[in-house]
């Protein structure tokens, strides 16, 4: 039997929707969206990063990550700083490590109760057959 592959696809975006939906609730207690921890997160994975790596690695247009960047600025939560040219680098600031932290909490969680119904063996292939589709591949 063959796969339907739209179905396939449809059935990886609910996941996504599901995962988005819970964790921006959880975040919320917080007071950052998941766009925003989002954000956080790669700020500090990518120290000194440029706007667009960081826009490239939350799955944004530069445009949008600036305008996230400056609302994060103004609630205190990075800071930008002149790099080589034009280039802004982007810095995590004690409130903004403190909000990653606690999201980090809450997102554990989330996540648990999200892949609960998989066994760790499940969770495993999960993560294997996910990473077989998207590394190596550019992001469109």
């Amino acid at each position: 039997m063959t796969t339907d592959l739209e179905v396939l696809g449809q059935a990886i975006k609910r996941a996504q929707y599901r995962n988005h939906r819970a964790m921006d609730a959880a975040l919320r207690e917080v007071g950052v969206s998941l766009v925003q921890w989002d954000a956080l997160r790669a700020i500090e994975r990518m120290p000194g990063a440029s706007g667009h790596d960081l826009a490239v690695a939350t799955f944004q247009s530069d445009q949008a990550f600036g305008t996230l960047a400056n609302r994060l600025v103004d609630r205190g939560l990075i800071t930008r700083s002149a790099g080589h040219g034009r280039r802004l680098e982007h810095a995590l600031t004690e409130p903004g490590r403190t909000a990653l932290a606690e999201g980090r909490r809450l997102a554990t969680g989330v996540l648990e109760d999200l892949f609960a119904p998989l066994g760790e063996a499940q969770r495993a292939q999960l993560l294997r057959v996910l990473r077989d589709l998207t590394e190596g591949h550019q992001v469109y």
